[in-house]
């Protein structure tokens, strides 16, 4: 049979576990028919999402249909559990985008459909609640054509209508050629152009009523294609969960085979291979490439891991924007940092730091949903009741011109010297490393050193010590000593070097705040178009005008981005005027420049000088003994000359 991995997405409330329910009792996988509200739902068997009534982990089922072996990956639905949304996606053959007839593209449908895009993830979207008086397939068609592609096209299950055939052609301009030649479409030119994501089939129905759910499995099963795998084993890891005394690493293998008792990651033992369906597993002897598994009990796994041939996945898009501190009670500190940390082994998104120096623990979440849904997980589980202090803005720091920053390490017996371009690169992209410096200058080991210590810490910034961003940092020149150069001097260099850029440029105010900015939607009544605007810009943000159209309900819908520090709070003060019949929606737009920024580095007052570990100044030698130099004497001391004059900078910054 045709094996496929399918994982489902949706904005919460859109129907997605409803549709798996649909799609297993449909199949035959499952007798009866569970309901998220009756808190029986297969793929919600967790105590807590039977309670809240959402999916806040991801879990895996089995269905055949047809010649369909497919596993389903159910994924959470709410925006503040997006990152075990994303660890799934890497390993899937094709996304089931679940969309609401009546609500139509929601916020964090976009954002679903932006990962998509970022894993290059082939999806088929089925429409949901057809059944709703309000429902107009015309209407939700054309907005997916014009918000998401015009490659979302309505097929009939396992069938296409002439007008269908004719517009999955005109995705490409070489199958349309040859459809105007021979005036048919072969089915495998379909299906590579669904893998290839020009075509999006689009289904519709009301999987509460089971309404067109055979047509979708029909459909799934004939436009779907298996992958081919190379022989050698290779495996990514997208998930860790904890099952009482066991800790579980999820795998889809990517390659070869994988039995019992192989030994991977170095020397541990693989005991037991687990496929699980629902909160049920069976034990196979061997999993193969293509299937995915649970195995209890490694050690130093985690999500997006690579096994094998297998490269490790990308850096996750979702980042969490707010930092709480943790307020122990009554409870052993040491013991919260444990548990947290066990919950950061399933999430590592959670970021949970120890602070010896200020014996503090502090964790980092997307919003307050999932920090109720953490503070109840604390407690069902490990029956700890701790509080969290007041949520504070994860700001990043980044810069606006370039600097070549030096570091020199030279106490008695040690010698490094390194010279670092810094510059400044698009938002988002991230930190990233190159090297520019002959061989000649600094031997090929001496520069592996200095790109493995810049990768090997995270590298902050000195307006408030927030972490560095969109910065491309360059190796371009240096010095080593035959006999007295180690590797760890050439990590102290490295290190000093781009904080001693950084003071440069802070100098120059030249160094830039970032903070996370919320893309919203808010819907409000015709009277309270006034208030809404006022607080909008109050709050430093900016909206789109409003088109005049209102919802069938009456109310009037303002789009924009604002910073989060400004409309983490906002919804309260929504439901209040609004008397309750208002809607905030917020999504995290990426990071922007901050809004107050000389307001928050005077509140934060960092002093990068004293930040010891971080610190930008060098050490030089003379009279037999090392000692300090501050970082604004460093150029006049260097010992190489600069790669970069203050023209040939200014040339890069043009």
């Amino acid at each position: 049979m045709k094996h496929i991995v399918a994982g489902i997405v949706a904005h919460v409330d859109a129907g997605k576990t409803t549709l798996s329910e649909a799609l297993l009792y449909q199949s035959g996988a499952v007798r009866q028919l569970g309901r998220v509200d009756n808190g029986d739902a297969f793929l919600d068997p967790d105590d807590l999402e039977k309670q809240r009534g959402i999916t806040i982990f991801s879990h895996q089922a089995s269905l055949t249909y047809d010649d369909l072996q497919l596993t389903l990956l159910d994924t959470p639905g709410h925006v503040d559990f997006a990152s075990q949304t994303e660890q799934v996606l890497s390993v899937l053959d094709y996304a089931i985008l679940v969309v609401s007839a009546t609500d139509g593209i929601q916020g964090y449908t976009r954002t679903l459909w932006r990962l998509l895009d970022h894993y290059q993830v082939p999806t088929v979207i089925f429409v949901n609640k057809m059944d709703a008086v309000t429902a107009d397939q015309d209407r939700v068609l054309a907005q997916l054509q014009a918000t998401f592609s015009p490659g979302c096209i309505a097929f009939d299950g396992p069938n296409l209508s002439a007008d269908a055939t004719e517009n999955v052609a005109m995705q490409d301009d070489d199958v349309l050629a040859a459809y105007l030649d021979a005036g048919e479409l072969a089915d495998d030119t379909v299906r590579e152009l669904i893998q290839r994501r020009q075509v999006f089939p689009c289904f519709f129905g009301a999987a509460l009523k089971l309404d067109g759910v055979d047509d979708f499995l029909s459909g799934l099963s004939k436009w779907t294609q298996e992958k081919h795998y190379p022989a050698e084993f290779g495996a990514k890891v997208f998930k860790i969960s904890h099952d009482q005394d066991e800790r579980l690493t999820w795998i889809r293998l990517t390659g070869g085979v994988l039995a019992n008792k192989d030994v991977i990651l170095g020397e541990q033992k693989v005991n037991q291979l687990r496929v699980y369906n629902g909160s049920k597993f069976t034990v196979q002897p061997q999993v193969v490439a293509g299937e995915v598994c649970a195995i209890p009990n490694l050690t130093a796994t985690h999500p997006g891991q690579g096994l094998g041939q297998q490269a490790a996945g990308r850096t996750p898009e979702i980042q969490p924007v707010l930092t709480y501190t943790v307020d122990p009670g009554d409870n052993d500190l040491h013991h919260c940092l444990t548990v947290l940390q066990e919950l950061e082994d399933e999430d590592p998104q959670l970021h949970v730091t120890w602070s010896q120096q200020l014996q503090e623990i502090r964790v980092q979440i997307m919003g307050s949903v999932q920090l109720e849904i953490l503070q109840q997980l604390l407690r069902d589980r490990f029956n700890l009741t701790i509080g969290f202090g007041a949520g504070s803005i994860l700001y990043k720091e980044t810069i606006t011109q370039p600097v070549e920053g030096v570091g020199h390490f030279e106490p008695l017996r040690h010698y490094a010297e390194v010279h670092l371009l810094l510059e400044p690169t698009p938002r988002g992209s991230g930190l990233t490393f190159a090297a520019d410096c002959s061989l000649e200058i600094l031997g090929k080991n001496w520069q592996h050193q200095v790109l493995t210590n810049l990768r090997a810490k995270e590298q902050l910034g000195v307006l408030v010590g927030a972490p560095l961003t969109d910065v491309k940092i360059t190796l371009v020149t240096g010095r080593a000593s035959i006999v007295h150069s180690v590797g760890g001097d050439f990590r102290e260099a490295t290190w000093r070097a781009v904080r001693q850029g950084l003071m440069m440029l802070r100098a120059k105010q030249a160094c830039q705040l970032l903070e996370p900015w919320y893309q919203f939607r808010l819907e409000i009544g015709q009277d309270q178009v006034g208030r809404a605007m006022n607080d909008i810009q109050r709050m430093h943000g900016q909206f789109d005008t409003p088109d005049g159209t209102t919802s069938t309900a009456g109310m009037v819908v303002l789009t924009g981005t604002a910073p989060v520090a400004e409309m983490q709070d906002y919804a309260q003060a929504v439901q209040a005027y609004t008397h309750g019949k208002g809607q905030l929606e917020c999504l995290v737009d990426g990071y922007r420049p901050c809004h107050n920024q000389d307001d928050i580095v005077a509140e934060q007052d960092y002093a990068p000088v004293a930040d010891l570990p971080n610190t930008p100044d060098s050490v030089f030698c003379a009279h037999g003994a090392g000692y300090p130099v501050p970082w604004d004497e460093v150029p006049a001391m260097a010992h190489v000359d600069y790669a970069y004059s203050p023209a040939a900078l200014r040339a890069l910054d043009q």
